[in-house]
């Protein structure tokens, strides 16, 4: 009887000694799994100004349209790469393209419909992924083609885009929120000019000539005499942006850096919780730079 009543407390002891490893293993996986898995809502925001023109800019090493093409075939592959790393019960993300203004021709907008996808545990499969990875390695390029053949460069309103439709579009809660902007760095749109002292809603190589930021003393210049883009929001801090494609005039050698500068002030004064701005450069060079950003290492 008392054999017995001791074996029964072993065999107790190791049932709930094995169980609570069990529990233990099982709370570090969950864990993991919640680190590995945050929901991504990425948003691409392209400027199909006369930026993209092969005719009015051409490059004989690879045309800017291309470049974007690219740039926006790497984003894809990262935001895929991060879904299939996921498990089924916790795929929830998104991606999706805008432009600002709206193109007149309804084509590019249907091709757009067709590039904002959404994975859920409901519809995710290899199947699927595979499939979307399809559709923005080839509709873009379909847009830019469309965009270029109409020739109706309107111009890229990105500042109001910021004011009116950043947060409904590409902010959401229980996301990481990632917008990639291509663009070359300067920003007009007829419609949206506004000056508030120094401050502008554009910057064009004109507006920097006309400020005399072609000097050494560029950086002294907007310091003091405060110049820079309107902040067009109050609060962008769930929010992390990738800039790609910077295109400074190379009349002027501090270009680059005046332009730079532009962006990384209003981000700062927006309270953007982090960005990176990037020149134009073959997608091939730019392919790590683009998946870093989307998989967060620094």
């Amino acid at each position: 009887m008392k054999l017995n009543f001791k074996l029964l407390v072993i065999l107790f002891t190791i049932i709930t000694f094995s169980c609570k490893n069990e529990e233990k293993e099982e709370s570090i996986n969950v864990s993991k799994a919640k680190d590995v898995s945050k929901n991504l809502n990425i948003s691409l925001l392209l400027d199909l100004s006369d930026r993209i023109s092969p005719t009015k800019f051409p490059n004989p090493t690879m045309e800017y349209y291309l470049r974007d093409v690219g740039y926006i075939n790497s984003v894809s592959e990262a935001f895929t790469e991060h879904v299939r790393s996921k498990k089924v019960i916790l795929a929830h993300d998104k991606i999706q393209l805008f432009f600002d203004p709206t193109p007149l021709n309804p084509e590019i907008n249907k091709i757009s419909k067709d590039l904002k996808i959404e994975f859920n545990k409901g519809n995710v499969s290899k199947e699927i992924i595979s499939k979307s990875k399809t559709t923005y390695a080839v509709k873009p390029l379909e847009i830019y083609k469309l965009a270029i053949k109409d020739g109706n460069y309107i111009g890229s309103d990105i500042w109001k885009f910021f004011k009116t439709k950043i947060n409904d579009y590409c902010v959401e809660k229980d996301y990481r929120n990632i917008l990639v902007i291509l663009t070359d760095g300067y920003i007009y749109y007829k419609d949206t000019q506004i000056k508030d002292g120094n401050l502008t809603t554009y910057l064009s190589p004109e507006l920097i000539k006309s400020n005399n930021l072609n000097s050494p003393q560029w950086s002294e210049k907007i310091i003091n005499q405060k110049l820079g883009f309107i902040k067009a929001n109050d609060n962008l801090s769930n929010l992390e942006i990738l800039v790609l494609g910077i295109n400074p005039d190379q009349k002027n050698p501090y270009e680059e850096d005046v332009i730079k500068t532009y962006w990384e002030n209003w981000f700062k004064a927006m309270k953007v919780k982090r960005f990176e701005i990037r020149n134009t450069d073959l997608p091939s060079n730019m392919d790590k730079i683009i998946k870093d950003f989307i998989s967060n290492k620094e």
